[in-house]
Order: structure tokens, then sequence, then C-alpha cells
């Protein structure tokens, strides 16, 4: 394959996770092979029959230190550990390790090692699940 021909191709990438209810203590399920090719599959016929064109579909899962953006994704992993980093500094540190505790409109509750911490999303610089062996 060509630059240009790699430059021009059409990638369609999907993620895919299963539903499953988070709590502090409870393990997450993962997305397996297995399942990232029974969906491969599918969409392989559904874009058949609807003509969808495309040179490269991409399946897979958003994994387990999956990032964390919007209100919804705090919500949806409160009781879950997080790493967190801050666009400024709180009391001389921008890096928390903690539990998501739970969010109010924009504002995230976070406890971690050394106390508890609110803030932001506009405050965020990126944040991570932490996976769990």
């Amino acid at each position: 394959m060509s630059a240009l021909e790699a430059l021009l191709e059409r990638t369609l990438r999907v993620f895919i996770e299963k539903e499953h209810e988070v709590s502090a203590g409870a393990s997450q399920a993962g997305i397996t092979v297995t399942d990232c090719e029974v969906v491969t599959r599918q969409l392989m016929r559904v874009f058949e029959v609807e003509d969808v064109d495309y040179d490269r579909l991409e399946v897979s899962s958003p994994g387990l230190d999956r990032r964390l953006k919007k209100a919804a994704d705090f919500a949806r992993f409160t009781g879950c550990e997080a790493q967190v980093r801050l666009r400024n500094a709180v009391n001389g540190r921008r890096n928390f390790v903690g539990v998501v505790r739970g969010v109010e409109g924009e504002r995230v509750e976070f406890d971690f090692d050394g106390g508890h911490l609110a803030f932001e999303l506009a405050d965020l610089d990126r944040a991570r699940l932490v996976p769990k062996p």
C-alpha cells in the first residue's frame, strides 16, 4: 500500500462494551476477542445490506483503563478507582488516585488517600479508571 493509499483509507472504528452494573466491589465484565469477532461479522452483514463503503473495520473495547471525560462517565463509574490529573494544582498536587464518590452537575466528588477532593470537569486535564487485576 502506498503512502497516498494509506491516507485515503476509510477506517470504521467501533468500540463495544457489555452492559453491567458497576459497584465498588464488583468485578467488571470485559470484552473478549470472541465478542469482537461476533460484532464484526454482524456489522459486515449490515454494512453490505446498507451499502456502507469502507476499507477497514476495527472493533474493540475502550479497555479496563478507559478514559473518563464527561459527567456521565464519572456517574457510571461511581465507586470505582480512578487516576485524575487536574489542570491546576490543589495544595501543590495535580495527580490523584482515589475513588469516584459521585457527580452533581459538572462537579465530581473524589476521595483519595489524603482526603476528599471536589473539582469541576472544566478543571480536569485527564482521568482514567484504574484496572483491577
